[in-house]
């Protein structure tokens, strides 16, 4: 019997609770050496729901995992139909206050680095360098026999071409481009093969119930070493894929701070935990530490996420 990797948690212990405070936040990042590690709730003030939050997607919709999209075709087609109506809202998405104050803050050397559990690319479209995409990104698609790597926007030329007229009209967006439309809206779905080898396409990022690649788990462990501290933005840390770093921050006594309004599961590792609405609170950050937040980029088309 397959097993399903873990889409919820609950807390089981008592924890602190969430406070308006940011000064904690504020002095972290006026000290520098921050690690950011961002999620999902980052890019809801761009539109883009989160899983878990109030209204998260997971409260309607059970993403696609990795042994479901090798299982079979017509999984792959319910999924490549879906990506693909999802992927003409996704993909215009533009980045948010938090964003903007993320890479602000990255300008001025106060962070350390910076890894996301989002496929948005919201994070290098405010202008954010060498952020490490822990999940991969939906601007890419890789053959899983053969290897090669294409744009998304090459493949959405060809999913046109091949699905003429294709707009059913989606329930909702999800945070993995995913748009929630029925088995009826998807059944004559066309999905089109690699067109080096002909082998399955699949988007570059990390499925529910697939593995991190190690060496980026590496690179991720090493940038935690060599942080002063972690600044987890909008994450529930439900996932064990960033609840490591937490608890690795944690065991070396190095600060842990969280801004999210619900409860996470790395709340008891840390220092504090800010219930507060991201873009609101990390631009006062900004404004305490002087630093303003270059808005030129959120009218930037996010090109280097393939986005015609």
């Amino acid at each position: 019997m397959r097993m399903r990797p873990t889409l919820s948690w609950t807390p089981t212990e008592d924890l602190p609770p969430g406070t308006t405070d940011l000064g904690p936040i504020t002095d972290a990042l006026g000290t520098g050496g921050v690690l950011v590690l961002s999620g999902a709730g980052i890019s809801t003030e761009s539109g883009i729901p989160d899983y878990r939050g109030e209204g998260g997607s997971l409260s309607r919709h059970t993403p696609m995992t990795y042994q479901d999209f090798t299982a079979g075709a017509q999984a792959r087609r319910r999924y490549w139909a879906r990506s693909h109506l999802g992927w003409r809202t996704f993909g215009r998405a533009r980045p948010n206050a938090g964003h903007r104050a993320v890479a602000a803050f990255g300008r001025h050397g106060l962070l350390s680095g910076m890894i996301t559990q989002n496929v948005d690319g919201l994070h290098q479209a405010a202008g954010s360098d060498g952020v490490v995409e822990l999940h991969g990104s939906l601007a890419r698609v890789v053959c899983l026999s053969c290897g090669a790597s294409s744009p998304r926007s090459d493949l959405a030329r060809r999913l046109e071409a091949a699905n003429p007229g294709f707009a059913p009209v989606p329930a909702a967006i999800n945070p993995d481009g995913d748009a929630d439309l029925t088995d009826e809206q998807v059944a004559d779905f066309v999905v089109v093969p690699c067109a080096i080898c002909g082998g399955i396409l699949k988007p570059d990022v990390v499925f529910f119930g697939e593995a991190v690649p190690p060496e980026r788990v590496e690179h991720c462990r090493a940038l935690v070493r060599e942080a002063a501290s972690l600044l987890i933005l909008g994450s529930s840390l439900t996932v064990m894929s960033g609840l490591r770093f937490v608890r690795q921050a944690a065991q070396a006594a190095k600060p842990v701070l969280i801004v999210n309004r619900d409860p996470t599961r790395g709340d008891r590792h840390a220092l504090t935990r800010v219930a507060l609405p991201l873009g609101a609170a990390l631009t006062t950050v900004a404004d305490r530490l002087g630093i303003p937040v270059d808005g030129r980029s959120a009218d930037q088309a996010p090109t280097e996420r393939g986005v015609d």
